[in-house]
């Protein structure tokens, strides 16, 4: 057996770790009146944390509300993109949920009451809360680049909702030339999931590789510097002949090109401060905020993010509503789906608390996140949080990055641990 390491126990165990911290907390099952929750959005954090309270305290009414009947993972989505999975295997429907006691109910939520803690549906229907979870996931920036709208995701799409998007960027990268150009324009912080445009690139590139070798992936980043950046490009090197004159992925930093001011969908060209870039395909990641509900009821800063407090997730503007997942301003835990999973299972406790009359427990928060670069070749990043004088800072020592000198035996261990830990989370959160 390979040595374990604290950093690799952690990454194994993460989802452990996190439930097991909820059981000290189990049951509650108070007696007495009816207590009712209410979640918005059926996303990681929202169906998390539905099930989890059904799992504290059964005497809880919990209600999930979710536009969509099925949920598509936005990660292992990029491997759907470069053909490596199947879309169906990120699509995952609520019944495990509803086996819990939850009552799903599909429909948009079109406002919530803070006063009388009643939820409003687009279709008509009123579901009163003592405690309302929202979850809303983000939404986009459609007025950040001149020809850019929601109008063109048909040509031009982003991606980055795992769903019918996915498929489309996967079916224009398969009917592309050998020797075409994909542009790929990353957001600017903060976005969900930082790593994932580099990995798209990684995984777009390991399809174009064994595929159509003549072809270039071009990267026009709004940022300076990006996630997990050492450990991506010494795997572009080995791979992709990165800095090479071969070169199978160019990275432009905002400040040498990678800027961006306009797309043209007609043309097929990206216009930045430097040169104007012709792609074959174009994938735009927009800039980002919270969900649109959340700036709905009022839940957001002026930079349209929802300030929470750190223990419960409790909404800093009002009382007695708690905003997790990608929508919560929650640094420095990342905009992470394993993130938004922990962050549901603290607040799961909390509420369970408070509504039996109790105080809300000490939180403990947990995130992993992998990226697959080829195959063979996974990296990651691990990291627990704790809270302390207000605040969620990371325990010291309790996590990193990827050894840079890690063993290609190791390398294969961290993507045998990615497609583990999916397994693993989507049946925690979905079974």
């Amino acid at each position: 057996m390979s040595k374990i390491t604290r950093r690799n126990f952690l990454k194994v165990s993460g989802a452990s770790m996190a439930a097991a911290s909820v059981a000290a907390y189990t049951p509650f099952a108070i007696g007495g009146a009816s207590k009712k929750v209410v979640v918005v959005g059926g996303g990681m954090g929202g169906a998390t944390a539905a099930k989890y309270i059904r799992l504290m305290d059964p005497s809880v009414e919990v209600t999930l509300i979710e536009p969509k009947k099925t949920y598509h993972t936005g990660f292992m989505s990029n491997e759907v993109i470069s053909g490596d999975r199947k879309l169906e295997s990120i699509e995952f429907s609520y019944d495990g949920l509803k086996k819990h006691g939850v009552t799903v109910v599909t429909d948009f939520v079109s406002a919530i009451d803070p006063g009388k803690r009643v939820v409003t549906t687009k279709g008509g229907k009123n579901f009163p809360y003592d405690r309302c979870i929202v979850s809303p996931g983000v939404s986009y920036k459609w007025d950040a680049y001149e020809g850019y709208d929601e109008s063109i995701v048909d040509k031009i799409p982003h991606a980055w909702d795992g769903g019918p998007q996915t498929a489309t960027l996967r079916d224009q990268l398969a009917a592309m030339k050998d020797g075409g150009v994909v542009v790929i324009v990353p957001p600017p912080n903060p976005f969900r999931c930082p790593p994932g445009p580099y990995e798209r690139a990684s995984q777009i590139a390991m399809y174009l590789k064994a595929n159509k070798p003549k072809s270039k992936i071009i990267i026009m980043d709004q940022k300076e510097k990006f996630s997990k950046q050492g450990l991506f490009t010494q795997g572009w090197k080995r791979h992709y002949g990165y800095e090479t004159d071969n070169s199978m992925i160019e990275w432009l930093s905002s400040t040498t090109g990678g800027k961006i001011s306009a797309v043209n969908k007609a043309d097929m060209t990206v216009e930045g401060e430097m040169d104007t870039v012709k792609g074959d395909i174009i994938n735009v990641i927009p800039p980002q905020m919270a969900g649109a509900i959340a700036k709905t009821v009022g839940l957001t800063n002026d930079k349209g993010w929802c300030p929470v407090e750190g223990k419960t997730f409790e909404s800093t503007i009002h009382k007695n509503i708690h905003v997790i997942g990608d929508a919560a301003i929650a640094s420095p835990l990342p905009k992470s789906g394993y993130a938004a999973s922990s962050e549901a299972k603290v607040t799961a406790a909390a509420v369970v608390a408070l509504l039996g009359g109790g105080e809300a427990p000490h939180p403990a928060y947990v995130n992993t996140c992998y990226s697959v670069i080829a195959p063979g070749h996974g990296i990651s990043v691990a990291m627990v949080y704790d809270f302390k004088d207000g605040k969620i800072v990371k325990v010291k020592g309790s996590g990193g990055l990827s050894p840079m000198d890690q063993t290609d035996e190791m390398r294969a261990r961290e993507e045998q641990y990615a497609h583990s830990w999916f397994n693993n989370i989507t049946n925690d959160t979905f079974g």
